[in-house]
């Protein structure tokens, strides 16, 4: 059960709402409660200019430095480089994987990311056009 708690709820309206969602938990199983502060998420437009205007551009535009790499390749290797890195060990092999998905951003955090990589592109040459949105005009 989920349920999103609007902002400035008077707290007695609060504990109706997670009384009302803990009162038919049966008492013969563990049960866990979890309050978290809700956090936009990055939006569809965000992620939709990454994929299909950021990355190809870096990879277009790359004159041969990225060979052989693709979008999720650039995606690990860009969240690893802004937001670090762990190594794992297996198989008797090491290998890195960034701490943090992009899937858990929130808006702010996501474009954060995107001027990120955007100052990564300039630093190697390359111009990511700027987002472009419906009814939009050539200026």
């Amino acid at each position: 059960m989920k349920r999103i708690i609007p902002k400035n709820s008077k707290p007695e309206d609060i504990l109706r709402a997670v009384s009302v969602l803990v009162r038919d938990l049966t008492p013969d199983k563990a049960w866990s409660v979890t309050i978290e502060e809700v956090k936009p998420r990055r939006s569809d437009a965000q992620n939709a200019f990454l994929w299909a205007v950021v990355y190809p551009s870096l990879l277009e535009g790359s004159n041969g430095l990225l060979d052989g790499w693709k979008a999720p390749d650039l995606h690990e290797y860009f969240l690893g480089e802004m937001w670090g890195w762990e190594t794992l060990e297996g198989f008797g092999r090491k290998r890195m994987r960034p701490i943090r998905r992009s899937s858990t951003m929130t808006k702010t955090e996501f474009s954060d990311y995107i001027a990120f990589i955007e100052q990564k592109a300039l630093d190697m040459g390359i111009v990511i056009p700027e987002p472009r949105y419906p009814g939009e005009e050539d200026a």
